[in-house]
């Protein structure tokens, strides 16, 4: 856990900021390691670890499975969701105060989590995906409830061309009074990808006007995709 800690806090965090204001979304390179990323993919078949299992294809989210993690959570999922987060909130905070949002995040993870609890949602929302040929996942947003974090992030748990090809990230951007805009990522394995859950701010003429985002997957041509995603909020259900 050390080295986790140590990546997250040594992180160029300023850069981060500047890249989540202008785009929407920022990549860690190699926070997990090889054994770490093969760890996580190992503990998919322990059922005692999730709460709930998703098969995509019966509810028409696209063709793969995901499996929602009951608490507590695994330790290193725990270290990098309660490490990473103070570092999201004042980019939340500003993307709330750019656009005359009513709300503002704590510091702590922790503080965060005891307003969801307050407010009916109790479940843990982190969850393992995986996809084999032929997967994909469609255009969504990880909201939940009424409260919710505006940022969240994937951890790559499987090498693009190595162990699986396509499989795209895919962000669309909905610009006001044009077509959206489409914007595709492939993270490698160890790699965080931190991104929108559901807006962000854009500048305009007359000041910062809001800008809504969606993400999905890509078809995965060969292989099997490993991904790991970590939201901030729990869950009503």
């Amino acid at each position: 856990m050390k080295n986790i800690i140590h990546t997250i806090k040594n992180t160029d965090w300023q850069s981060i900021t500047e890249t989540m204001h202008q785009n929407g979304y920022a990549i860690i390179p190699d926070l997990l390691s090889e054994e770490e990323c093969e760890l996580l993919k190992s503990n998919y078949h322990h059922s005692s670890l999730y709460r709930k299992t998703v098969i995509m294809a019966r509810h028409r989210f696209g063709l793969g499975e995901y499996k929602y993690f009951t608490y507590p959570l695994p330790e290193i999922i725990q270290t990098i969701r309660t490490n990473i987060y103070p570092y999201l909130a004042p980019v939340a905070n500003a993307w709330c105060k750019a656009l005359h949002i009513d709300n503002q995040f704590p510091s702590d993870h922790q503080e965060f989590l005891d307003q969801c609890h307050l407010n009916g949602q109790q479940k843990a929302t982190v969850l393992i995906l995986k996809y084999g040929k032929g997967g994909f996942n469609t255009l969504h947003q990880d909201l939940y409830g009424d409260l919710y974090f505006p940022i969240q992030i994937v951890l790559m748990l499987s090498e693009p061309e190595k162990d699986f090809t396509g499989g795209e990230f895919v962000l669309t951007q909905q610009i006001p009074r044009a077509q959206s805009k489409a914007i595709v990522l492939q993270p490698k394995k160890g790699d965080v990808l931190i991104f929108t859950t559901q807006f962000k701010p854009e500048k305009g003429n007359k000041g910062y006007y809001r800008v809504h985002m969606k993400h999905g997957v890509s078809e995965v041509k060969e292989g099997n995709r490993y991904a790991l995603g970590i939201i901030f909020h729990d869950a009503a259900s």
